[in-house]
C-alpha cells in the first residue's frame, strides 16, 4: 500500500517578510496541498523564534480552515505542559465544530523554546512530568468522559478530536505505545533514535478504542527542485539558515537580517556537523530523485504516513516542491 503523503507548515518568516506575509504563504500551500491530494497539514508550536509564525497554533489552524475545504488540519504539535488541557480541549473542540473531521491534534511535551521563554511561558519546569496525566485528562474532555468531576469542555465535549504523540525519544514511542495512539517521530529535525523509537512502539503497542495496530508518522525533509542544481543551491540555502537560527545570537544576527557571510562564518567554525546532523533525513533534487529517497525511507522503517517538510527559500520554491513531490508520489504513474 503506498505511504501517505502529509506536510508540516512552520509558516517560515523569510528575510524582509513579515508575519502577514507567513500567513498568505501558508495559505497558499494549503491549498496547493488540497488540490494535488496530500492527506494533511500540520503546524507546530514554537516560541521566541524570529523565523516561525506558528505560535498560536489553534488560531493559524482556524484561519487556514476558513480558506480551504477537505484537507486535515492539526498540531504537529501542540506542547501541552505549555497548557491545561481543558483550554485545548476548548480550541480543538472549538475548531472541530468549524470545521468537522478535518482536525487533528498532535501532542509533544517539550517547551517549544528555550528556557527563558519557558519563564514567560509561565511554564513550570517539573511540568512535563505530569505529561502522561494530562494526555489522559484531554482525551477524557475530548470524547465526553472528563476525569475531572463536573467540568467538561464547551465546546470539545464528545468531538473525538484525534490524538497523536509527537516526539523524538523512547519516552514519547513507549506512551503512544502504551496509550494505544498513532506515533509520530521528529526525524525531520531529530533522528538520531528514529529506527529505536519505532521498534519500541511496535513491540509496545497495546490496542485502544481508537486505533487496533501501530500507525507510524516519520517526519523528513524535502527539496524538490526542477533541477539538481537548484536543489543542492536551495540546501545551502537551507544550511544557512539552520545556522544563523540555532547559532545567530553569537553574533549579533538573525535570521531576518543575517548575510550569507555571517551564516558561513558560524558554519566553517564547526555549527556545519550540527546542521547537518539535524537534516540527515532530506530527500533532495528532481522528482525522480526525491520519489526513490522518500520511497526507501518509507520501506527502511516501515512507515505508515511520510510528514514532509519543506524547506526552500521562498514562497514559490515551496509551492514548486509541493508540486513536484504530488506529481512524482501522488499522481497516476502513467501522468509521470
Amino acid at each position: 500500500m503506498p505511504v501517505e503523503l502529509s506536510i508540516l507548515d512552520l509558516a517560515p518568516i523569510g528575510r524582509r517578510q513579515t508575519a502577514a506575509d507567513s500567513f498568505g504563504a501558508s495559505v497558499a500551500l494549503a491549498q496547493r496541498a488540497e488540490h494535488l491530494g496530500y492527506k494533511r497539514v500540520w503546524y507546530a508550536e514554537h516560541h521566541n523564534m524570529a523565523s516561525i509564525a506558528s505560535s498560536a497554533t489553534s488560531v493559524l489552524i482556524a484561519h487556514i480552515g476558513a480558506h480551504t475545504e477537505t484537507i486535515r488540519l492539526g498540531a504537529g504539535g501542540v506542547m501541552l505542559p505549555n497548557h491545561a488541557p481543558l483550554v485545548i480541549a476548548e480550541q480543538f473542540g472549538t475548531l472541530a465544530a468549524m470545521y468537522p473531521g478535518r482536525i487533528d491534534l498532535g501532542l509533544g511535551r517539550a517547551p517549544g523554546s528555550d528556557q527563558n521563554t519557558m519563564f514567560a511561558l509561565r511554564r513550570d519546569p517539573s511540568s512535563a512530568a505530569s505529561f502522561p496525566q494530562d494526555v489522559r485528562e484531554l482525551q477524557g474532555y475530548l470524547s465526553g468522559t472528563s476525569v475531572v468531576p463536573g467540568v467538561d469542555a464547551v465546546p470539545g465535549k464528545g468531538s473525538n478530536v484525534p490524538l497523536y504523540i509527537l516526539g523524538s525519544s523512547m519516552f514519547g514511542a513507549k506512551l503512544a505505545a502504551a496509550f494505544g495512539l498513532p506515533y509520530a517521530f521528529a526525524s525531520h529535525f531529530s533522528p538520531e533514535l528514529l529506527e529505536q523509537a519505532l521498534a519500541a512502539y511496535r513491540a509496545e503497542f497495546t490496542p485502544s478504542e481508537v486505533l487496533d495496530s501501530p500507525y507510524v508518522m516519520a517526519g523528513v525533509n524535502v527539496l524538490a527542485a526542477d533541477t539538481l542544481a537548484e536543489a543542492q543551491a536551495q540546501l545551502q540555502a537551507v544550511r544557512r539558515m539552520r545556522a544563523i537560527g540555532l547559532y545567530g545570537r553569537r553574533i549579533g544576527a538573525s535570521v531576518v537580517d543575517a548575510t550569507d557571510q555571517q551564516a558561513d562564518q558560524l558554519l566553517a567554525a564547526g555549527m556545519a556537523a550540527h546542521v547537518d546532523q539535524m537534516l540527515t533525513f532530506t530527500a533532495m533534487g528532481a522528482a525522480a530523485d526525491v520519489r526513490n529517497y522518500l520511497t526507501d525511507f518509507a520501506e527502511r522503517i516501515s512507515a505508515d504516513e511520510l510528514i514532509t517538510a519543506h524547506h526552500a527559500p521562498g514562497v514559490d520554491a515551496r509551492l514548486r516542491s509541493v508540486e513536484l513531490l504530488a506529481e512524482a508520489m501522488l499522481q497516476p504513474t502513467q501522468s509521470r
